[in-house]
């Protein structure tokens, strides 16, 4: 998987304790290869996550949890 800035991603990100999840797209601002990390804005207005999460947060995400890529024009 080739990710580069502009790019967005699905993530999934899960609650330990409740077992809700929750999948959402990240803008993504530059990425760490070597640890295999993804940074960027959340571009999907939080459901689940609410209380920790809010729409064009600075986030990092690992790349187990993307579920999906797209380039920027194929939205």
């Amino acid at each position: 998987m080739k990710l580069e800035q502009g790019d967005y991603v699905k993530f999934e990100l899960k609650d330990a304790k409740s077992g809700e999840a929750e999948r959402m797209w990240l803008r993504i601002d530059y990425c760490d290869e070597p640890n295999r990390i993804v940074f960027g804005w959340l571009d999907s207005q939080p459901v689940v996550f609410t209380s920790d999460l809010k729409l064009g947060q600075h986030v990092a995400v690992s790349y187990d949890n993307i579920r999906e890529h797209k380039k920027s024009n194929e939205f």
